[in-house]
């Protein structure tokens, strides 16, 4: 009987440590399986961020040329659209943040229906953007609801986009991994965008209008009328008429909405949520109730306030560099080239960013990176008229652009999860952190737009004009130089009161994970009670 009992506790000892071991293996590889990214993984999700970039940038370089020298709208109504536009699209961000947080899990994740769902309604409006309508008096409205539209759709696929690090994985080395490749296609898509709309839209450029004493020679008087296909034209391509661009960006326009739609159906088909990666969320709040709970962050609003000022200087720098390069520089066959040198620069350099972040920290690569460009900045505006002088400062730009893609993207995880540490009960919010920097960003587009346009309205722009009054010159060498240089040096200082150094940032990563590892013991023993009784 001893002997029966003897074994039995020693067999029952034997059993318990076996389940013990083996939910301690099955616990560390789920915790292995929650955290880690394959590399087809990143790519899927890295591809999923080029529709917002390729469209943002053929309409940030070309979409004020379109509107002034195709549509051939007056500059004070171009300037209306552009600002309403983006001003709109900036209004709508916290207000799908806030429903996204709000949305319940699906069978394919919370974020992912609103990217699959809103993509073909997106396209449809991103093409008739590029349409000239054939009639008049309704131009304007044309141009502002379908733009309004696209801004709307694209938001309901760019805020759940840009939430989705914090849902694919619950390391913050892998998500900031995966936002490297992201940032690398998101800039690729910059150029892809570029290449595009450039070169398509570059072999149907139609001639400009010689002008005589401010004013189009062939009317001797209102430049909206002045008719195309003029035989004075000062085209290198000869037979170029206003029908051939219009058709030229409506080709360039399909083309995006196909990779719009192709990049969508990767996304969707190739990353995986996971319920796991966050913590659970805490009880819903109101509109405003986020608004203040996410500004209240003093980090937060610091890393927001900084980047506005500084990606307002790059918008201003993006809207009127092709009028600069075509109107006051003169390279009117040219300006398409300059332009993706600046978007091929830029992919080149986020590798040495990605490293140099690494190297040195986050907040050093931000003061490094952002003011790499602004030399270039003097020198465009201060060196004589010269394209191989234009393609280097083309090229040098880049690589402070690629900073300013890459920089506040991965910084913005840190600023979440120190809100986590300091707000443990306050979770799943992550929606309304990212649409309220992207209204931010998106505000700042549409008044670099708006004020941009307008102040090419009171300088006197002439439309199609083979050359530029001098106040228009000066007005866009300020657009290019003095303002961007001035509002850099404004978001600078403001980063100087940035507190999130590495040593915070991983003092807060290690304190999450070690609240994610306690969350999922925890619910390991409660399945394992379960399974008992």
């Amino acid at each position: 009987m001893a002997k029966g009992e003897g074994v039995e506790q020693y067999s029952n000892a034997s059993l318990l440590n076996k389940t013990v071991n083996s939910d301690g293996i099955e616990l560390a590889r789920r915790k292995r399986e929650r955290g880690t990214l394959s590399i087809c993984n990143k790519l899927c999700y890295a591809v999923g961020g080029a529709p917002y970039q390729i469209t943002g940038c053929a309409l940030g370089f070309f979409l004020q040329i379109y509107l002034l020298d195709v549509a051939q709208l007056d500059p004070f109504y171009a300037s209306i659209i552009l600002f309403v536009g983006r001003a709109w699209d900036a209004v709508t961000d916290p207000t799908v943040g806030f429903l996204v947080s709000r949305s319940p899990w699906t069978r394919f994740g919370r974020m992912l229906p609103w990217i699959i769902l809103s993509t073909p309604l997106a396209v449809i409006c991103y093409f008739l953007i590029w349409y000239v309508p054939p009639f008049e008096d309704g131009k304007v409205i044309w141009y502002l609801v379908f733009y309004c539209l696209f801004q709307t759709l694209q938001t309901c696929f760019h805020v759940p986009y840009s939430s989705l690090t914090m849902f694919i994985t619950s390391d913050q080395k892998e998500r900031d991994s995966a936002t490297a490749y992201r940032m690398t296609i998101e800039v690729l898509g910059t150029v892809i965008g570029t290449a595009i709309q450039g070169q398509i839209v570059g072999m149907a450029n139609a001639p400009c209008v010689p002008v005589l004493n401010g004013v189009p020679a062939e009317l001797g008087g209102n430049a909206s009328s002045v008719l195309w296909s003029q035989p004075e034209s000062n085209s290198s391509i000869p037979g170029i008429s206003l029908d051939d661009t219009k058709n030229a960006y409506m080709i360039a326009s399909g083309i995006i909405c196909g990779i719009y739609i192709l990049c969508a159906i990767v996304l969707f088909f190739g990353v995986r949520e996971k319920k796991e990666s966050c913590r659970p969320r805490s009880e819903p709040m109101s509109f405003f109730q986020g608004m203040k709970l996410v500004m209240g962050h003093g980090p937060y609003a610091k890393l927001v306030m900084g980047f506005l000022f500084t990606s307002l200087a790059f918008m201003l720098l993006e809207g009127n560099f092709a009028l600069f390069c075509s109107s006051t520089l003169g390279f009117r066959d040219d300006f398409q080239n300059i332009l993706l040198v600046i978007m091929l620069s830029a992919t080149l350099a986020i590798p040495f960013w990605q490293w140099f972040l690494t190297r040195f920290g986050k907040k050093s690569a931000v003061y490094f990176g952002t003011s790499s460009v602004v030399p270039f900045m003097i020198m465009v505006v201060c060196v004589k008229s010269s394209l191989i002088v234009t393609y280097i400062v083309a090229f040098a730009a880049g690589v402070g652009v690629a900073a300013a893609f890459l920089l506040p993207w991965s910084m913005l995880p840190d600023v979440v999860d120190d809100f986590q540490v300091a707000n443990p009960d306050s979770v799943g919010h992550e929606a309304i952190f990212y649409s309220f920097y992207v209204f931010f960003t998106k505000f700042a587009s549409g008044v670099s737009l708006g004020i941009s346009t307008l102040s090419l309205d009171f300088a006197g722009y002439i439309t199609r004009g083979c050359s530029q009054p001098a106040e228009v010159d000066l007005t866009l060498r300020l657009l290019v130089s003095a303002a961007p240089i001035a509002l850099i040096l404004v978001g600078l200082l403001i980063f100087r009161s940035y507190p999130i150094d590495e040593e915070r940032r991983q003092g807060n990563r290690k304190l999450l994970q070690e609240l994610r590892d306690q969350e999922a013991e925890s619910e390991s023993d409660s399945t394992e009670l379960a399974n008992m009784a």
